[in-house]
């Protein structure tokens, strides 16, 4: 019986990192123009998760995607996010779309993004 009960806490034991929350990180997007650097309002910001540690807690699953616009001063905020691979897209009117994947391993990261102009459209026939 002792022997069992040993047993038994040391699976719980080993298991207690696992159910333990995973390392969040709060995310502020700074958005801004490349070539006037003026921020850059109603923005829309997307940033998912892409792989680290476990996303699970105690069998529910954490939230690894949001989207959001930016305010008047280029700036949007997420809600905390599992600290890892991350990917941030921008999308905005009249720039040309932002995407990267970034690594993240504090508590608090602020990106910041230049939108570029959209580039002339290219014709074999001119």
């Amino acid at each position: 019986m002792l022997t069992r009960l040993l047993f038994t806490f040391s699976l719980f034991a080993a298991a207690l990192p696992v159910l333990a929350d995973p390392p969040m990180t709060k995310i502020r997007v700074e958005v801004r123009k490349a070539a006037t650097d003026k921020p850059v309002d109603r923005a829309s910001v997307i940033v998912r998760f892409v792989e680290g540690r476990s996303v699970v807690k105690l069998g529910k699953k954490i939230m690894t995607s949001y989207q959001t616009r930016t305010n008047q001063d280029g700036v949007a905020t997420m809600p905390p996010i599992p600290q890892g691979k991350i990917q941030i897209q921008v999308i905005a009117k009249g720039f040309q779309t932002y995407g990267q994947i970034i690594d993240i391993g504090e508590e608090e990261k602020t990106v910041e993004v230049k939108l570029n102009d959209p580039q002339p459209q290219y014709s074999v026939h001119q």
